[in-house]
C-alpha cells in the first residue's frame, strides 16, 4: 500500500487510453468520455505491422494511409462531448498520411458545426532520403542487410516534444505520424507539468505511464495470466492514468465497467515488449524501469512509482516497408482418425502439385512455404501433448514474387475436398485472397536529418530538440541473490504456479516478461530459468541467443529470445507472428522446486479456486 494519498491541492492529470491498436473496440472512446472525467483522450494505432497495412492502403489510394477508425468510428461518436467537456485529444492515427487524417477530422467537425483547432506533427516521413541513405551504406539494424532500392514507406519514430509544443500553442487535437506509442501520453504531461527535455527521470516516468495504457485493456486485466479472475469481459474498462508532477501515477478505469485493475496485470504490462528494462530507448529519454515499485492502492487502483531516465540516443529508429512479393494462406478443416497426419499430407500435396504446375509453365517455384496444423499443438513442437486429435485446421502458406502464381495456388486448395483425405471440409468462404507481402525493416537515422515541426491553423512551427549528449551508458546489470536449495526433496511444478507472464515482439525477437507471484520465489526462478534452459525449451522455434534481465522493484525478470519469430510481423509465416503465445507456452514448462515451495504453490492454487467459487461465475 502507498503511505498516503496526494494532497487535495496537488494537480492531477487524467489521461484515458482509448486504443491499443488499429482495430480496437468501438466502445472505448464513448466509455472513457462518458465516465472517465478526463483531461486527455489518447489513441495509439501504429504497430509496425500497421505501418505495412497503411503503406499498402496508400499504394492503392494516395488519400489513404491513416487509421480511418480514428475519424469514422472513435471521434464521430464522441466529438461533441469532447468539445463540451474540453477534453484534449492526441493520436498517432496519422500513420503515413497525417494531413489526410486531419482533413477527414476537420470535415467531420465542420459537418457537426464544431470548431476544432487541429495540429499535425510532420517530418517523420524520410522516404525521400532513402536513395542517399542506401548509397551511404546504411543497413538494417537487426539483420545487417542493405536497404532495398524501392520502399513503400520510411518513417522515423518521433517523440513527445512536438506534441507538447502543439498543445502549448492551443491545439485541441494533435495528430501525429509515426511516433513511439507512449509519446501520446508523455506529450500532454510535459505540457501540463512543464517538464523539459532534460528532465530525464520525469520523462521516463511519463513514458512509463504511456506504456502502461498504450495497449488498452492490457492494463485493466486483458491478457492477464489469471484470466479466470477477470470479470465482465464484454464490458471491459479501458485504462485511465492519474498522473502527478513527480512522475508517479495511479492506474484505474471508469467506474461500473468490467475488467480489473490489479498489481499483477499492471506489472505484466510494464514488462511488455521493453527489451532491456535498464535501457528502454525512446526518442526523448532512455528509460530504466528496474526499480519501479507497483502496489495495489485500493480496488481497481494501482500505484506506480516514478522511474529513472538518462539522455536519449542521438538517433531515431526508422520503421520502413518494402514490397517483397505476394503471399497466400489457405486453410481446410480435416476430421476423423489421424486428422493431423491427413492434414499434413494434404498441405504437402497442395504445395507439390502447384509447384509442379509452375515448373511445367516455366515459372519459378515458391519463394517459401509453411505448413501448420491448428489443433495439434504444432507450435509446441516436442512439448505437444495432443497427438491423436480428431479435428484440426490445416493451414498452408506460400510466398511468390508473382501474384498470378499464388492465384493458382489459391485455386488448388479447394480440390482437396474431393481428392485426398476423408473428412476434408471447411466453413466456406471461397478461395483465399492473395495479398502483397509487405516486409518491414528498420535502421537508425541521426535526429538532425529529420527536422520536426507541427502545423496549426495553416502555419508551420519548427520544433527544436535538445542537444544530444550526456551520460547514455547503461548502468551495470543486476542479478538476484544466489539461490540456495534447502535440504528438501524436489518436486516438479509448472511455471504458472510461480509466476505471471506476458509476451510480445520486437521484430524477430520474442519478449517474455515474468513476474514472481511471491518476491521470495524470484531467485528460485532465476536459478531454474537460465538462458540455456529457456533456449533448450524453445529450441524448435528459437534460433538465436536468449538474454535475461532482473527488475528488483517488481521481483520480475525479462527474457529476450532472438531469431524466434520466423522474421516477425508480416514477414513471419507462423500463425503467431508476434509471439503473443510464447509466455503461455513457457508457463507450461515444469521446473523442480523444494517440497516446501510445492506445498505453497498447491495451497495458493486451492485458495484461488475457492475464491472463484465464492464469487460465482465470472462472465
Amino acid at each position: 500500500m502507498t503511505s498516503s494519498s496526494p494532497p487535495a491541492t496537488q494537480k492531477i492529470v487524467r489521461i484515458g487510453g482509448a486504443s491499443g491498436f488499429w482495430g480496437d473496440s468501438m466502445v472505448a472512446a464513448p466509455q472513457l468520455v462518458k465516465l472517465g472525467r478526463l483531461d486527455y483522450l489518447v489513441f495509439d494505432y501504429l504497430a509496425e505491422t500497421t505501418m505495412s497495412i497503411l503503406a499498402a492502403a496508400r499504394a492503392k489510394k494516395p488519400e489513404m494511409g491513416y487509421a480511418t477508425d480514428f475519424v469514422d468510428i472513435a471521434m464521430s461518436s464522441v466529438l461533441g462531448e469532447v468539445k463540451r467537456q474540453g477534453i484534449k485529444v492526441v493520436s498517432n492515427a496519422g500513420g503515413i498520411n497525417p494531413h489526410g487524417c486531419a482533413d477527414a477530422l476537420r470535415a467531420l467537425a465542420g459537418a457537426e458545426g464544431i470548431s476544432l483547432r487541429i495540429a499535425v506533427v510532420e517530418g517523420d516521413d524520410v522516404g525521400a532520403q532513402m536513395p542517399a541513405l542506401r548509397q551511404r551504406g546504411v543497413a538494417d539494424m537487426y539483420t545487417g542487410e542493405q536497404l532495398p532500392e524501392k520502399v513503400l514507406s520510411a518513417n522515423a519514430y518521433f517523440g513527445a516534444l512536438p506534441i507538447a509544443a502543439a498543445l502549448a500553442a492551443g491545439a485541441d487535437v494533435v495528430i501525429t505520424g509515426r511516433c513511439v506509442d507512449s509519446a501520446v501520453t508523455l506529450g500532454p504531461l510535459m505540457h501540463e507539468f512543464g517538464w523539459t527535455g532534460d528532465d530525464f527521470d520525469l520523462l521516463a516516468s511519463g513514458s512509463l505511464a504511456g506504456h502502461i495504457i498504450e495497449c488498452g485493456c492490457q492494463a485493466t486485466g486483458g491478457l492477464h495470466t489469471d484470466w479466470e479472475d477477470i470479470p465482465d469481459w464484454a464490458n471491459m474498462g479501458y485504462p485511465i492514468v492519474e498522473c502527478h508532477a513527480d512522475g508517479s501515477f495511479v492506474v484505474t478505469k471508469p467506474g461500473g465497467t468490467g475488467g480489473r485493475v490489479i498489481r499483477a496485470a499492471v506489472a505484466e504490462q510494464m514488462l511488455y515488449e521493453i527489451g532491456d528494462p535498464a535501457a528502454y530507448m525512446l526518442p526523448d529519454v532512455t528509460c530504466d524501469f528496474r526499480h519501479v515499485v507497483i502496489e495495489q492502492q485500493a480496488e481497481n487502483r494501482v500505484h506506480v512509482s516514478a522511474a529513472k531516465g538518462r539522455a536519449p540516443s542521438p538517433s531515431y529508429k526508422v520503421s520502413a516497408t518494402q514490397l517483397d512479393g505476394f503471399r497466400c494462406a489457405g486453410s481446410l478443416v480435416i476430421i476423423g482418425i489421424d486428422a493431423e497426419k491427413k492434414a499434413r499430407r494434404t498441405a504437402e500435396a497442395i504445395i507439390e502439385r502447384t509447384n509442379g504446375i509452375l515448373r511445367e509453365s516455366g515459372q519459378q517455384p515458391f519463394t517459401s512455404t509453411y505448413i501448420e496444423v491448428i489443433g495439434s499443438e504444432s507450435l509446441y513442437g516436442p512439448h505437444a501433448r495432443t497427438r491423436r486429435v480428431r479435428e484440426v485446421t490445416m493451414r498452408v502458406v506460400a510466398n511468390h514474387p508473382q501474384k498470378a502464381a499464388l492465384a493458382l495456388f489459391a485455386r488448388e486448395i479447394a480440390p482437396a475436398g474431393t481428392s485426398w483425405a476423408p473428412g476434408t471440409t471447411g466453413p466456406g468462404g471461397g478461395r483465399p485472397a492473395v495479398s502483397p507481402l509487405i516486409k518491414p525493416f528498420s535502421f537508425l537515422l541521426d535526429k538532425t536529418a529529420a527536422p520536426v515541426a507541427f502545423v496549426l491553423d495553416g502555419e508551420r512551427h519548427p520544433v527544436s530538440l535538445p542537444q544530444a549528449g550526456g551520460d547514455t551508458a547503461s548502468p551495470p546489470s543486476e542479478i538476484p541473490a544466489a539461490y540456495e536449495d534447502p535440504d528438501q526433496p524436489q518436486e516438479e511444478v509448472r511455471l504458472i504456479q510461480l509466476a505471471w507472464a506476458r509476451s510480445g515482439d520486437k521484430g524477430d525477437v520474442s519478449n517474455i516478461g515474468l513476474v514472481a507471484r511471491r518476491p521470495e520465489w524470484l531467485p528460485l526462478m532465476w536459478d531454474r530459468l537460465s538462458p540455456q534452459a529457456v533456449r533448450a525449451y524453445f529450441s524448435h522455434l528459437v534460433h538465436g541467443p536468449v538474454e535475461r534481465f532482473y527488475l528488483p522493484g517488481t521481483a520480475s525478470m525479462n527474457l529476450l529470445l532472438h531469431d524466434a519469430l520466423d522474421g516477425g510481423g508480416p514477414s513471419s509465416m507462423r500463425m503467431d507472428p508476434l509471439g503473443k503465445g510464447m509466455a503461455q507456452m513457457l508457463l507450461d514448462m515444469t521446473i523442480s522446486v523444494p517440497a516446501s515451495v510445492a506445498v505453497q504453490c498447491a495451497a495458493a492454487q486451492r485458495a484461488g479456486q475457492h475464491a472463484r467459487q465464492a464469487q460465482g461465475p465470472v462472465l
